[in-house]
């Protein structure tokens, strides 16, 4: 025997011909031989070192693109007790019984002895140990992973890939593109058509800095070319997200996942038991499904939500006539007349986007303006803002009654009805954006008796453990803050507490002072407290304000009445009598690119006199919130002493009672 064999040894022996003809009949003669071993034990029987070879050889050529093989190294050996074990990442168990293997393949080698292989997913094809069964139609098979994601998103692929860099054998269940909502009909896909309204707006404005040819019509927009790149380049992230996972070794599991009942007890070894539900594909039009088994000791439910459609009245013609935010990437051609119905943030992007590029745009709020729960500055300045745009805004209406459909209306159009009796008529779509819920439907969560709060989100602690041991949530369907990176944090906290080094056994995040951004236009950016919520919670005594208004120097030139200018508005709220910055709010142009350094700043506790520390950046709309007056002639105490890591709780002013007993 040989224990001092190179990984190419094992990929390349000599005696292996060259031809694929002859491998390939000895490959046949061996599947012929070992077909019986392998259905009793699912292992290769005792074999010299020339089957070890030949068999590492066969997985090398089936898995070329994930197997540990190739990975391998003479390092990767370990020899001391006489067998010689590829270590892939982190090092066998005290036990002695192997736990580490790759996603790709499980394999043990001593005396260079192939014991177990089992190559599993391939760009999304697999090879799978199959159960007895008495139908084709009822397949179960058998996997077993020490973290199972269910839901390809942006979180829980980025909790994925990081467990997986531990050396933990993870899965992701996905029917879905790969990305989730925020990659596919959300944050990327809304940022290019944000970037094009804002590029129709600077057509529109190039006359005051001297360029001609906008009225002339020589400047022109085409919708389809638009989305024709923009899903171009959403094709490509999906690949990239595939890529990825197949370099972390994480498995990609095609399908429909549901916890199983009484998973968390059913084994007696404490896995989770996960079905997963796909297409058998013995045909492009079989409707038959194809169900595997997986049994993993950690399950995250990362699904993210839907956007809700309301029936409107009795008749349920707003569900028929109307899309939703997803199907606004859908579209085909920029509608001549649009109503975007709800007062959040994805209505008030979406209105703004279809206006600047040329729709006859109306947003349709149920009571006064949108962003209300916003601070009152955002809301007031945006409503502005929208209507000196050309945006109609109905307000107080109470929602949408109904739609009458082209059918009914005439003419292709649809006349959407208020429940306050108003009617906006010869409209080409209409888009309800009035809220989204967890996607939970399908994952059995009454099943296993995880817990759910309002609105069906399923309910997490501050370690985004669910009170089902072993299974876990972390972004959108949990409801906390609906936001891409915080999703993506929280995923990677949760598996660094799991898989990770000791330094990591209480690792969580915080999900206080979590920046914001809202592609309005004019853009949105906040963080912390509104001053109603800081005045609630720390009291009117306590709490100071600092606001500015003012016009942009990019329309400095502009022959326009001052007052008719687009403006720019900011605030920070501060508590205490050392003027912790609490809250953080701006909305104007630049607003989305200067808002993470503040962040920062904030979360790491800072003051105003920190803020006025900090020497200006002249000429830009940022240098505001550092030269805010009256300046720096406020309480000098710097806030640079809570340290905003894993999960700290916000930093807290010291309130006047508190300072007298010091």
């Amino acid at each position: 025997d040989r224990t001092d064999q190179t990984a190419d040894d094992l990929l390349h022996p000599p005696w292996l011909p060259a031809s694929m003809a002859a491998r390939a009949f000895l490959i046949m003669l061996f599947v012929i031989a070992s077909a019986s071993s392998l259905v009793r034990r699912q292992s290769f029987p005792s074999s010299s070192s020339s089957l070890a070879a030949f068999s590492a050889w066969l997985v090398g050529a089936s898995s070329s693109s994930r197997s540990f093989f190739a990975e391998a190294s003479s390092a990767d050996y370990r020899r001391g007790d006489g067998n010689a074990r590829f270590n892939r990442r982190v090092p066998p168990r005290s036990d002695g019984v192997r736990r580490d293997y790759s996603a790709a393949a499980y394999a043990s080698i001593g005396n260079v002895e192939l014991e177990r292989i089992r190559p599993a997913f391939l760009r999304g094809a697999a090879t799978r140990s199959v159960s007895n069964a008495t139908s084709p139609a009822d397949v179960e098979e058998q996997h077993d992973f020490d973290l199972l994601v269910i839901g390809a998103g942006s979180g829980g692929i980025a909790s994925a890939r990081r467990a997986a860099s531990y050396g933990a054998r993870v899965g992701v269940v996905e029917r879905g593109r790969l990305g989730g909502t925020c990659v596919n009909v959300g944050c990327v896909p809304k940022k290019i058509m944000y970037n094009a309204a804002s590029i129709s707006e600077t057509l529109h404005e190039m006359s005051h800095y001297g360029f001609s040819g906008y009225e002339s019509g020589a400047v022109r927009f085409d919708w389809g070319f638009l989305q024709r790149s923009r899903d171009a380049y959403i094709e490509r992230l999906n690949g990239i997200y595939d890529r990825n996972m197949i370099n972390s070794g994480v498995d990609r599991l095609r399908g429909t996942a549901s916890l199983a009942k009484s998973a968390s007890s059913s084994d007696g070894d404490g896995s989770i038991v996960v079905r997963v539900s796909a297409p058998d594909g013995t045909s492009k039009n079989s409707t038959r499904q194809r169900t595997t088994t997986y049994r993993a000791k950690h399950v995250l439910l990362a699904t993210g939500g839907y956007p809700t459609m309301p029936p409107g009245g009795s008749d349920g013609s707003v569900a028929r006539h109307a899309i939703d935010s997803d199907g606004f990437f859908e579209l085909k051609s920029l509608p001549r007349k649009a109503v975007v119905v709800g007062a959040g943030y994805i209505a008030v992007e979406l209105a703004g986007v279809l206006q600047a590029l040329g729709s006859d745009t109306s947003l349709v709020v149920r009571k006064g303006r949108a962003l209300r729960n916003f601070d009152d500055m955002i809301a007031e300045t945006l409503d502005d803002e929208m209507q000196r745009h050309g945006i109609n805004i109905y307000r107080n209406t109470g929602g949408v009654d109904r739609i009458v459909g082209g059918e009914e209306g005439g003419g292709g159009t649809k006349t959407v009805v208020l429940n306050n009796g108003e009617a906006i008529e010869d409209v080409d779509v209409v888009i309800m954006a009035a809220g989204r819920s967890p996607l939970v439907e399908s994952l059995g969560l009454e099943e296993v008796g995880v817990e759910q709060k309002g609105g069906g989100y399923v309910a997490v602690n501050e370690y985004s453990e669910t009170n089902v041991k072993g299974i876990y949530a972390v972004g959108d369907v949990c409801g906390n803050v609906e936001l891409t990176p915080m999703a993506i944090a929280a995923g990677r906290r949760l598996a660094d507490r799991l898989f990770g080094p000791s330094t990591f056994e209480n690792a969580k995040v915080s999900y206080d002072n979590v920046p914001t951004v809202i592609f309005s236009h004019p853009p949105i950016g906040t963080i912390g407290l509104t001053e109603q919520e800081a005045i609630e919670k720390y009291g009117s005594e306590n709490v100071k304000v600092y606001r500015s208004k003012f016009s942009n120097l990019y329309y400095g030139p502009w022959k326009v009445e001052p007052d008719e200018k687009p403006k720019t508005a900011m605030k920070l709220v501060c508590a205490g009598s050392d003027e912790l910055v609490v809250g953080l709010h701006v909305i104007g142009m630049g607003a989305d690119e200067m808002l993470q350094g503040f962040g920062v700043a904030i979360k790491m506790g800072a003051t105003k006199a920190d803020f006025d520390s900090c020497v200006a950046i002249h000429p830009t709309a940022a240098e505001e919130f550092v030269t805010m007056f009256p300046w720096g002639l406020g309480s000098q105490e710097s806030g640079a002493r809570v340290s905003p890591l894993n999960g700290n709780v916000a930093p807290k002013p010291r309130l006047e009672d508190e300072a007298s007993d010091d």
